[in-house]
């Protein structure tokens, strides 16, 4: 117990209606002696465990809300089916829930905070914040609003955090704070609690075990227990002569460990970050008395203060300590604002509050009296840079003068011009002699003439150093560098590094600096709001390497990598997926890789008679990502299986031989178990067989025996690689979910559907969520359109805001073949609206995108073409289309192109026609005819 290490010898304390006088303190034991009728402190203990993880405070946030939205009877059920409750257990929890929405009309959920207002026992406001987010999150959201309300009222508030919420004691005040002040902005939450957090027991406390481990208290008996007190004694004393040196390094350690390791600042962030973009709701309401939530809160409270006052005054010393801000950024690995902040940002708040952007012109002689008020001294050249008839200016000043509202003062060697009522305060400051004959009232002393120089100095311009301060109001460095760091003490200045470029340390006013922030965060939104679905299709064709192809075996090794898993037409495959990321494809490249056993395909699902879609693998990757293949019972499908079983890898022939019955019905039975996903061949030449079908009939291609082999037989067969055992579905699902990055960047809702994941989003939902938890995601709305739910690796959004950015991007043409997973089109983004037309993503067909636009479908016989052009679209951009057309002949590796439909009607009714023309287009009796070359 606690109570033990804060005793000492001599000391009464109660146990029950008895006092005790303690005579000593033993490693094991505590020996006291009867001492009737003296006066004695109560026993206590305390203990503090780590505090609940935001993670399990969410969980349980969401859990609230989803048992108030569903029946009584169901949510008892559940709680007792899901959670391990008993029946009275669940039914005290529900009451519970129903008490609180009875008594203070909302509870706490992981989307919504609920501050409450009430009035205690003895008279006293006490606001209490129910949030489920834990004692990590709270504790430092608590001393952030402590430090804003100490500076709003100039009150002590007592406070108290726990698991559950916080507790706010307001005492001899009429009305509770409004409650945006317990809702500090996320980017001074952290310079909040770090103003707060020296004065607290936790730093005291947690300075005093780090002095201990720093051999800082060494022990006066080795061996001997040290009692609390003393070691906290010893600490006061160590902390106290601390206090003079800013960077000791104990110090800056203690803030280190109370900001990293005891708060969980990047929890509090996402809360605050989530209230102020809406995402988190806050709910206030003020009753008559404490809620059940608020209630359990109080009762923390009276065990927190009760003994508070016997808490040793020398664990309160650290109120008066010093700390090197700069250093503790060190420390902390924080960023410096110089590296965050937009010069233009700057710029543009350090004009608006001199009155210089124009909003706020000078017109007439009250608005330049305002503006010295206001701004302060300025020169004649300063007010004309102000004023709507610059011309007018020396003349209005004349007039002011004589009516004694302005006074022309020299400082730092010039002349300025000055209000009336500011005189006495210059004077004071800056020793300026007064001109005679102004009345006494505007020459009073005030409390501090140079702070309140200072001040406004700082509320009228951007950040700036002690220089130039100094410079502007003629002094030296040492007082006005005073003067700034008595400022920052009443948190009326902030300082830190703020200009990019700059040196050293500077100042701003913290209303100033909140308007750069919050200019720079608009700045840095703009460039991170969500890209269009056009700069998606251009990424998408970079990414997948079509714009940049490479030559030789390893690309194709490279685009397998990325494809795998994808179910391609076979045809598209080798006549245009390749080709578009291997510069001068080989089909002998992926045989190679076939027969190397590096590479193996796993059939999908047939289309038609001579083509089907496939999927390709790498090898040592196919037992994570392919499709478990469906074991078909056919008989000859059976003499089939048994066969590869027993002789391995047989060509058609041998396995002809081994299966018997006719040719026909063996192929029919091979096939349908490639279909099914059980069957593969070290080639792709069975299925360039089927495609050739009556071309190899014709010519008869002969086995080494000499004879003829049928369509859709060549090379050699083998059952797909099947593990034993297959890896678990977890296993499947991250591989799965690598995979899809890989192949898309980003994946979405759209992605899953598309790639027919099995389980939809949801089933590769828990793995996107896990890998954002841990830090290998990143979640954000990256496309429009595509929903919030958008995973992608880091860099991906760079990535996509080069492509948004990207010099001459709109008048960029690609064409991409419509069944390849570079193409969004039909699958992450719908196709563009146009009546009557039905584009798909057909074997065959292609794309024509420019500026990353759908703007043409060709169909797969390439003799209809579907334009997404509105009629009245510039010139060049059905310019731009018909030269990709004329390209096409040689892209698809045709003699010539007859173009008989564009968009259900013949070429010359169409916008297109006279572009077409110009691109190298023939009207002929079929079509519209386009030669290669």
């Amino acid at each position: 117990e606690e109570m033990v290490f804060e005793s000492r010898e001599g000391e009464v304390f109660l146990l029950g209606a008895s006092s005790w006088r303690i005579e000593a303190i033993d490693h094991d034991r505590v020996l006291v002696s009867p001492a009737p009728g003296e006066p004695g402190k109560m026993p206590f203990w305390r203990g503090e465990g780590p505090g609940r993880p935001v993670e399990f405070g969410r969980a349980i946030g969401t859990l609230i809300e989803e048992l108030r939205a569903l029946p009584s009877a169901e949510a008892e059920e559940r709680l007792r089916a899901r959670h391990g409750l008993d029946e009275r257990a669940a039914g005290n929890l529900l009451a519970l829930l129903s008490d609180q929405v009875e008594s203070g009309g909302q509870a706490p959920a992981a989307d919504r905070i609920v501050i409450e207002q009430f009035v205690d026992e003895v008279g006293d406001w006490t606001v209490a914040v129910l949030s489920p987010f834990g004692t990590r999150v709270h504790a430092p959201w608590a001393m952030a609003t402590a430090t804003r309300l100490r500076r709003a009222y100039e009150v002590d508030v007592d406070t108290l955090w726990t698991d559950d919420g916080i507790v706010f004691r307001l005492p001899d005040s009429d009305e509770p704070p409004p409650a945006e002040l317990f809702l500090p902005a996320s980017d001074e939450v952290r310079d909040l609690v770090v103003d707060q957090l020296g004065g607290t027991a936790l730093f005291a406390s947690r300075f005093r075990e780090n002095a201990a481990r720093a051999l800082l208290l060494p022990r006066q008996r080795p061996g001997r227990r040290t009692p609390l007190w003393v070691q906290r004694r010893r600490s006061a004393d160590l902390l106290e002569a601390a206090a003079r040196f800013a960077d000791f390094p104990i110090v800056l350690e203690t803030y280190r460990d109370c900001l990293n390791d005891v708060f969980d600042m990047p929890g509090l962030l996402e809360l605050l970050s989530g209230i102020e973009d809406g995402r988190i709701a806050v709910s206030t309401v003020r009753t008559r008395k404490a809620s059940p939530f608020a209630a359990s809160l109080l009762f923390g409270y009276v065990a927190n203060f009760l003994y508070e006052g016997d808490v040793p005054l020398a664990e309160r010393r650290a109120q008066a300590l010093m700390l090197d801000h700069e250093a503790l950024q060190q420390i902390l690995g924080e960023p410096e604002l110089r590296e965050l902040l937009d010069p233009d940002a700057i710029t543009a708040a350090a004009r608006r509050a001199a009155r210089l952007d124009g909003t706020r012109p000078l017109r007439d002689h009250d608005d330049v009296h305002d503006a010295l008020l206001g701004l302060g001294d300025l020169t004649l050249d300063e007010i004309e840079a102000r004023a709507v008839e610059p011309e007018r200016m020396t003349a209005t000043l004349g007039e002011l003068a004589l009516a004694r509202r302005v006074v022309t003062l020299r400082i730092a060697d010039e002349e300025r011009f000055v209000a009336a009522e500011d005189v006495g305060r210059f004077r004071d400051a800056l020793g300026v002699p007064p001109p005679p004959g102004l009345p006494y009232a505007f020459l009073e002393p005030v409390a501090d003439p140079l702070g309140d120089l200072l001040r406004r100095y700082a509320r009228t311009h951007g950040p700036f150093t002690t220089a130039d301060a100094a410079s502007r109001f003629g002094l030296g460095v040492a007082p006005v560098e005073r003067a700034l760091e008595e400022l920052a003490s009443r948190g009326a200045l902030a300082f830190g590094h703020f200009l990019p470029g700059g040196k050293g340390r500077e100042w701003c006013d913290p209303g100033v600096l909140r308007d750069i922030k919050r200019r720079s965060l608009a700045r840095l939104r703009a460039q991170v709001e969500p890209v269009e679905p056009a700069v998606l299709a251009r990424f998408l064709h970079d990414w997948h390497g079509l714009t940049h192809p490479t030559r030789g075996v390893d690309a194709v090794y490279e685009a397998v990598q990325r494809l795998q898993g994808a179910a391609v037409p076979a045809s598209d495959l080798e006549r245009g997926l390749l080709p578009a990321r291997v510069r001068d494809y080989d089909p002998r490249d992926l045989d190679e890789l076939f027969t190397s056993g590096e590479v193996v395909w796993q059939g999908v699902e047939p289309i038609g008679e001579h083509d089907g879609r496939i999927a390709l693998f790498l090898r040592a990757e196919a037992p994570l990502l392919a499709a478990v293949p469906t074991r078909l019972g056919g008989e000859v499908e059976e003499r089939i299986r048994a066969a590869l079983i027993q002789r391995g890898a047989l060509f058609f022939p041998e396995l002809h031989a081994l299966c018997g019955g006719f040719k026909p019905e063996v192929i029919a039975a091979l096939w349908r178990m490639v279909w099914a996903g059980e069957v593969t061949n070290d080639t792709l030449a069975p299925l360039r067989s089927l495609r050739r079908a009556r071309a190899a009939a014709r010519r008869g291609r002969r086995t080494r025996g000499g004879s003829a082999l049928p369509p859709g037989t060549l090379g050699r067969w083998s059952l797909f690689p099947q593990p034993d055992p297959w890896p678990t579905e977890t296993e499947r699902a991250a591989a799965l979910v690598e995979q899809l990055l890989e192949r898309h960047a980003l994946v979405t809702r759209e992605v899953a559907r598309a790639e027919s994941v099995r389980g939809g989003f949801s089933g590769v939902y828990p793995v996107l969520r896990s890998m954002e938890e841990v830090g290998r995601l990143r979640r954000g709305y990256f496309v429009e359109g595509l929903g919030g739910a958008q995973f992608a690796r880091a860099g991906v959004e760079d990535r996509l805001r080069r492509s948004r950015d990207e010099e001459g991007a709109e008048a960029r043409v690609d064409v991409v073949w419509a069944t390849d997973p570079a193409n969004p089109y039909g699958a992450q983004l719908p196709w563009p609206e146009r009546p009557g037309a039905r584009p798909a993503r057909a074997a065959g067909a292609q794309v024509i995108l420019i500026g990353g636009r759908a703007a043409a479908w060709i169909s797969p016989a390439a003799k209809r073409v579907l334009t997404f052009l509105d009629a009245d679209a510039p010139p060049d951009e059905w310019r731009l289309l018909a030269e990709a057309l004329s390209d096409l002949p040689d892209r698809r590796g045709r003699g010539a192109l007859l173009l008989t439909s564009v968009d259900g009607e013949t070429p010359d009714a169409s916008p297109l026609a006279d572009p077409l023309r110009t691109a190298g287009f023939t009207p002929t009796t079929r079509g519209w005819l386009k030669r290669r070359g």
